[in-house]
């Protein structure tokens, strides 16, 4: 059981709390859900990128998922070797690629033509060998957000069928570029497995063509995309997922490669704010916290939901309110209409459910510091990083003179 109320004293808020107990059961799940097949689970480092997250990840076995050169770099420093980690996203500068294929990584995913083309160019001018795959775009509906949707013709990711089939035979042949792997990902917190089934059966039965044109591919990346529970979802079992990847399979002697985040990580993270005071007009009740969407910004930016509850509150009066932070702008609220007791100056909120596009997608908005965050193992708490000071947010600057 989490003291939170010991841990606003100690750390004070806003402030970030990690299990990291749930987070080595999640992951040790989804390994064993695999564990009929040759597989690697690569951890999607933007879902939460704290070098203490991906050491204890690191430490039960897991690879990554990188969609930057500083993720590779973290991933790296926190001790996952090169030979787990892939660099992913749709714009790579050619030092990032450069940097990548100096550091001898798996593979790097192909996202364009273009890209290949650059990729090849790089490689070639170092005189490298570089192991790749290609995302391909199977166009499925994922049902999901459409800002986290990936796998339509209308997304910026992946190449379609056609286009990524003749690439991988253009890369069979070239001298700088080794295919190893295909990747898909339709999209983020997924509730539904018919859409996967459904892009693991044509990504395979792309697969089996290939292995027929003599391209050895060694690895069969579905992505990650495993939805968790903020309300009341009905998530995805984890065999059953599995189950369904396999069956695509069947008959194809490649390694299955998953790269979940937010399943790790998403309900293993909590976000503490304090209450500052709560103002009423004639049509609405506020509660203001000191925690803003600089510091969480899912609620602004999908209109998502998180669960409030008020932390040790023994107020029985209960009513509908919006919880909003200070920032200056109208789209600053964590929650609206949600039902919450009567609060006092220095009350204590508890945001769930954030432990995934929380802190990594934090900002200095409004010169406001970013959060502390603490993780929780064995009933021991640990900060795991410190508080952002104003000097913190000034330090690259310079006055122009």
């Amino acid at each position: 059981m989490i003291d939170f109320k010991n841990l606003a004293k100690k750390y004070n808020t806003p402030l970030y709390i990690y299990d990291f107990d749930g987070i080595e059961k999640n992951y040790t799940q989804l390994k064993e859900a695999f564990k009929a097949r040759k597989s690697l689970i690569c951890y999607a480092v933007k879902a939460n990128s704290n070098l203490s997250v991906l050491k204890h990840l690191a430490n039960l076995g897991s690879g990554a998922d990188c969609v930057s050169i500083g993720e590779v770099k973290r991933a790296m420093k926190a001790g996952i070797p090169k030979y787990k980690i892939i660099f992913s996203g749709v714009g790579k500068r050619d030092e990032e690629i450069e940097e990548a294929i100096l550091r001898d990584i798996l593979m790097i995913n192909i996202e364009s033509e273009a890209e290949y083309h650059r990729i090849e160019l790089i490689a070639a001018k170092l005189d490298k060998v570089a192991r790749i795959s290609i995302r391909v775009n199977p166009n499925i509906d994922a049902h999901t957000h459409p800002y986290i949707s990936t796998g339509l013709n209308e997304n910026k990711f992946g190449i379609d069928i056609s286009k990524a089939k003749k690439l991988y035979i253009l890369a069979k042949d070239s001298k700088y570029l080794e295919p190893v792997g295909i990747h898909f990902h339709i999209g983020s917190q997924l509730t539904d497995l018919k859409p996967i089934a459904e892009a693991s059966e044509i990504v395979a039965s792309m697969l089996k063509s290939l292995k027929v044109l003599g391209v050895d591919i060694r690895f069969f990346d579905v992505g990650g995309g495993i939805g968790i529970k903020y309300q009341d979802e009905k998530t995805i079992k984890l065999y059953d997922y599995a189950q369904s990847i396999f069956g695509a399979l069947k008959g194809l002697d490649v390694s299955v490669i998953c790269e979940p985040g937010r399943y790790i990580i998403g309900n293993n993270g909590y976000f503490l704010t304090t209450v500052l005071y709560e103002k009423s007009n004639n049509f609405k009740r506020f509660i203001v916290v000191d925690a803003g969407m600089n510091d969480l910004i899912r609620p602004a930016l999908y209109k998502t939901y998180h669960k409030i509850e008020a932390v040790c509150s023994n107020n029985v009066n209960v009513s509908k309110c919006d919880v909003v932070g200070p920032v200056c702008e109208s789209s600053d609220f964590f929650a609206k209409n949600i039902d919450l007791p009567i609060l006092s100056h220095g009350d204590l909120l508890l945001i769930k459910s954030a432990g995934a596009y929380g802190f990594t997608m934090s900002s200095n908005y409004n010169s406001r510091g970013r959060a502390c965050e603490v993780a929780i193992k064995d009933d021991m708490d640990m900060m795991i990083r410190k508080r952002e000071s104003f000097e913190d947010m000034i330090r690259l600057e310079k006055e122009f003179l």
